[in-house]
């Protein structure tokens, strides 16, 4: 049983905008990596797909799917994105016309206090975007003080990520988001009123390793250029600049600029021939979706088209 329900009234960030990049011709197949509660994916059909694969790796909305689109040309498949072609292939869908990726956490999770994933509202410190693995609880209850720092400086970019670590120490266990942005705003001098609440850089940074985020879209870029025929569409949603970086590093090197490596990218071989070509200039939402989705400020689409080059090899990252 899943306690989600449809939100008829949700409207996923820069739809137009992926619908365009994604060019979707009468009767194509196109694959919405992050469903979520299905808002690309109603999207994707109004626009003439043929058949809209939908993937999720959160069971809760695999098991809503249907009742959140209730269309006989969607498929879901409850995967990470970053496992896409394998999961192709296993349901004998060759290579696909278009997919689409809004990377992050999903309005529907995010809403919903018992998932853990927003300080305004008080829930269990779960945070994980599926239902398996070590919760955000037990990440910060049982890691030291200098693992929780680099966590909160590489994945928050929190400039005060040793002083917010000691304090979370000092007060274990933490079982409750509201306990840890206490301990945050106690630990940064935070008064009410300020324009900026330091627990949203900290919730971001244990978000992100909980589920492996970063990895997470590495491999699944990699996964949806090898999934995308001859001239298929890949349009990426990001929301902080920490994806921003890693989707438009590889459209850089995947169109033919200089490759080179960092450090949630392999080192890759300047002789790999380009994979994709027409890569648009990335687009940010409008002062009217803003003022209609304040969500979306930070929002910025990137997307390519695929040629017939033999997709690069990959070295998969580690999650958890």
């Amino acid at each position: 049983m899943t306690n989600a329900s449809p939100a008829p009234d949700h409207v996923p960030v820069l739809v137009d905008a992926v619908v365009h990049a994604l060019a979707i011709a009468p009767g194509e197949t196109v694959v919405d990596g992050t469903f979520g509660a299905g808002g690309y994916t109603r999207a994707m059909l109004a626009a003439g797909a043929g058949r809209v694969i939908g993937f999720d790796r959160d069971p809760d909305a695999i098991a809503a799917g249907p009742s959140f689109v209730p269309d006989a040309k969607l498929t879901l498949i409850e995967e990470r994105f970053s496992q896409m072609d394998r999961a192709l292939a296993d349901h004998g869908v060759g290579p696909v016309d278009g997919i689409a990726l809004d990377i992050g956490v999903s309005s529907m999770q995010f809403d919903q206090a018992e998932r853990g994933f927003s300080f305004q509202k008080d829930g269990p410190l779960d945070m994980r975007m599926g239902k398996s693995g070590p919760t955000a609880a037990e990440f910060l209850n049982q890691a030291d003080e200098a693992e929780i720092a680099r966590v909160l400086r590489e994945y928050g970019e929190e400039p005060r990520a040793r002083t917010i670590a000691r304090a979370i120490v000092a007060k274990r266990p933490i079982e409750r988001t509201s306990e840890l942005a206490a301990i945050v705003r106690r630990a940064t001098g935070y008064r009410q009123g300020q324009k900026s609440d330091p627990a949203t850089r900290t919730f971001q940074a244990i978000r992100i390793h909980v589920n492996g985020e970063l990895e997470e879209l590495e491999d699944g870029l990699a996964a949806a250029e090898r999934s995308l025929k001859d001239g298929g569409r890949l349009a990426v949603v990001t929301f902080h600049s920490l994806e921003d970086r890693i989707v438009k590093r590889f459209f850089r090197e995947r169109s033919g600029g200089t490759p080179g490596g960092s450090r949630h990218l392999p080192e890759v071989k300047a002789t790999n021939a380009p994979t994709f070509e027409r890569v648009a200039k990335p687009v940010s939402p409008s002062e009217a979706e803003l003022n209609a989705n304040p969500r979306a400020r930070s929002a910025r689409l990137r997307s390519g088209v695929r040629n017939s080059a033999p997709a690069w090899q990959h070295r998969q990252g580690s999650r958890p």
